[in-house]
């Protein structure tokens, strides 16, 4: 059940502010504006056994031509960007997409999903270091505009011992570094697997909630946690800090559950079948806005917007009183 969140003083503020407007897209080529999605692979047959379908590989294709039209600085793809990596077919069409968006000057990023390594997890891995030459397994870093997109390998059962090791030693120490670097404004973690979700087919990673979450919220200037795998828009509240799921790339709906133990969403009011989201830094304050496709697949349109002031550094305010 929904509940009105009440937002008192404190060091984060965040306000949520629901739009809808179509007007259609035109090309912004806005520098300072940076794309998101997850989740965009075609529909498993094996899937649609439980799940139903909505005309996905369509809806995938319109997100990915709004995001052309649009033409943000740089799009980051957040896993399960097809659905069988090491299948070249799956890969086609997808192709097609990066070298559009590529070609207009869109930079586009990605991580690793469960379905980039599925099946044959090496040969798929192989695949996506094809496409996305800069991606690190251990974890890597991206700036646009005063914002560092921080992006992690969720998928710790493929990495061995000393690469997990790794890659929580690496995203502490570039925290760090990141929270001193007067040159950065804004955090932005993001993986694979969501830490927190209702949804009833994946359900939140424990893993993620462990290894990660922590240095996350120990981080100043981390205030958004972006995450996949739930094919859903979910957005949580923890401990002051943004949690958005945005899977909603293609692949197939997941039903939430609903009822005692579930966690407080405060989107629970908007859950667009398709959609992506959009960052950009405005003065003190991040514009998040998901873009959503149309019901009636006639392109998209502007759905929830949420503004996310930077943190006030409490210690610097009390030594200057």
């Amino acid at each position: 059940m929904c509940k009105k969140f009440i937002l008192v003083f404190m060091v984060s503020l965040s306000s949520l502010i629901s739009k809808s407007q179509s007007a259609p897209v035109t090309a912004t080529n806005d520098s300072t504006v940076i794309a998101f999605a997850s989740d965009t692979q075609a529909p498993m047959w094996v899937e649609t056994l439980w799940l139903k379908s909505h005309n996905n590989k369509t809806a995938t294709k319109k997100l990915f031509d709004d995001v052309l039209q649009r033409r943000p600085h740089s799009l980051f793809l957040l896993g399960d960007v097809v659905n069988l990596g090491y299948s070249n077919k799956q890969w086609r069409p997808m192709d097609k997409y990066l070298e559009k968006l590529r070609d207009t000057g869109v930079q586009v990023h990605a991580i690793l999903g469960n379905h980039e390594v599925m099946g044959k997890p090496k040969k798929g891995q192989q695949k996506f270091q094809k496409r996305f030459p800069n991606h690190v397994a251990t974890g890597y870093v991206e700036i646009v505009d005063s914002v560092a997109v921080v992006l992690l390998n969720s998928n710790f059962g493929t990495l061995t011992a000393a690469e997990n090791e790794l890659q929580i030693s690496w995203y502490k120490k570039t925290l760090h570094s990141l929270d001193a670097d007067p040159s950065v404004q804004f955090i932005v973690s993001s993986c694979h697997h969501s830490p927190y979700t209702n949804s009833k087919i994946v359900g939140a990673s424990t893993p993620v909630q462990q290894k990660i979450v922590p240095l996350f919220l120990a981080s100043k200037k981390s205030q958004l946690f972006l995450s996949g795998h739930s094919h859903n828009f979910e957005h949580y509240k923890i401990k002051g800090k943004d949690f958005m799921v945005i899977g909603g790339g293609g692949g197939l709906n997941q039903p939430l559950r609903s009822g005692a133990g579930i966690f407080e969403d405060v989107a629970c009011a908007y859950k667009p079948l398709f959609h992506y989201l959009t960052v950009k830094r405005v003065d003190d304050r991040l514009v998040v806005k998901s873009i959503q496709l149309k019901k009636d697949f006639n392109g998209c349109e502007d759905g929830n917007t949420v503004e996310i002031k930077k943190v006030i550094e409490v210690e610097s305010v009390a030594a200057s009183q």
